[in-house]
């Protein structure tokens, strides 16, 4: 079992920025992928972002490609997402995740453990 605390969300201003924090326990976090997901209302939760379990990959959709960077600091099993230059439509619930030991990083279907979520809302 998996346990994942998210924090940083909030309200911001368009064009602002906002850290989002992952920390993870239970389990061996150094051997699993990460990664970060959200779900706007009347939407599906979708990937945003993901990092393999050394931090040397990483995948980010294609609407926060250049404005959102995931990191991860496997001795404080914490992950992170800077998000920069926001847009109302970033507007959403976001969620941390944790995949399976040796699925494919990079694949949302490996992410099986979730966070509670963390509220981030931007304004026009």
């Amino acid at each position: 079992q998996v346990q994942l605390v998210e924090s940083g969300g909030g309200l911001v201003q368009a064009g602002g920025s906002l850290r989002l924090s992952c920390a993870a326990s239970g389990r061996t976090f150094s051997t699993s992928p990460m990664g970060w997901f959200r779900q706007a209302p009347g939407k599906e939760r979708a990937l945003v972002a993901c990092i393999s379990t050394s931090g040397g990959g990483t995948y980010y959709t294609d609407s926060v490609k250049g404005r959102f960077t995931i990191s991860r600091d496997n001795a404080k099993n914490t992950v992170y997402l800077q998000m920069n230059s926001l847009k109302p439509e970033d507007t959403a619930v976001y969620y941390c995740a944790a995949g399976s030991s040796g699925g494919l990083w990079y694949r949302a279907s490996t992410y099986n453990y979730w966070g509670q979520g963390t509220q981030v809302t931007v304004s026009s």
